[in-house]
């Protein structure tokens, strides 16, 4: 079972803009699908400062109001569409390979949690060649657009014995920061994703440009 201390602690890791380098990705479905229901496109700083969840509230940040149900349905399925043709070309963050495999050498765990449908995650994961480095890989089951919060404790319940205060939680958004002190957990914020780290700094914990640092700060919270 895992307990606190340097070598047992836990981290759970976000999968878009965190370990995989999506972001631009991401911005260009967001514009394609604008496109399509004539809104303006915006640049990845304006991505960065208005993103937030949940996806309803960006859009309405952009539309001026929210969209309705069925406004809503549509972008969000023409976004994953666009996100699936993009998403091929994609690649891991810098570094992630290794930065995985040193954490597991050490005798510590590690889980992937994402908000990409589970059904879509696992196997992307897969082909990525790293789902071995994690005891457990989930992706969200209900409707898309919500937080995290639900899905981390969730997380922690199916993770068996591994309690939320080992844990760090690595991701690009404040929802992850959210969804972590929702359990108890600690999290360190990555700017590469989709918050400026104006936004990021906002939550209220460490916040780091590269995943390697966020990696050094886990284990110096585990201290």
């Amino acid at each position: 079972m895992a307990t606190s201390g340097k070598h047992r602690t836990h981290l759970v890791w976000d999968w878009n803009g965190t370990l995989l380098d999506d972001i631009h990705a991401v911005l260009g479905a967001t514009n394609a699908a604008f496109a399509e229901v004539d809104l303006a496109p915006i640049t990845l700083e304006q991505y960065r400062e208005t993103y937030c969840v949940p996806i309803p509230k960006f859009y309405e940040r952009l539309m001026g109001r929210l969209p309705t149900p069925a406004e809503w349905e549509r972008m969000d399925g023409l976004f994953h569409r666009h996100y699936s043709e993009q998403r091929v070309a994609c690649g891991l963050t810098e570094g992630v390979e290794e930065l995985l495999v040193r954490w597991q050498l050490g005798g510590r765990s590690q889980s992937l949690l994402s908000m990409y449908g589970h059904e879509h995650l696992v196997p992307v994961v897969r082909g990525y060649g790293i789902e071995r480095h994690f005891v457990r890989v989930d992706g969200r089951t209900g409707p898309s657009g919500g937080s995290k919060a639900q899905h981390m404790e969730r997380h922690f319940e199916v993770l068996g014995g591994i309690a939320p205060e080992s844990a760090v939680v690595i991701g690009d958004a404040v929802d992850d920061a959210v969804a972590a002190a929702h359990v108890g957990a600690r999290a360190v914020l990555y700017t590469g994703g989709s918050h400026s780290r104006s936004s990021l700094e906002a939550a209220g914990v460490p916040v780091v440009d590269t995943l390697a640092e966020a990696v050094a700060l886990a284990e110096l919270m585990a201290d």
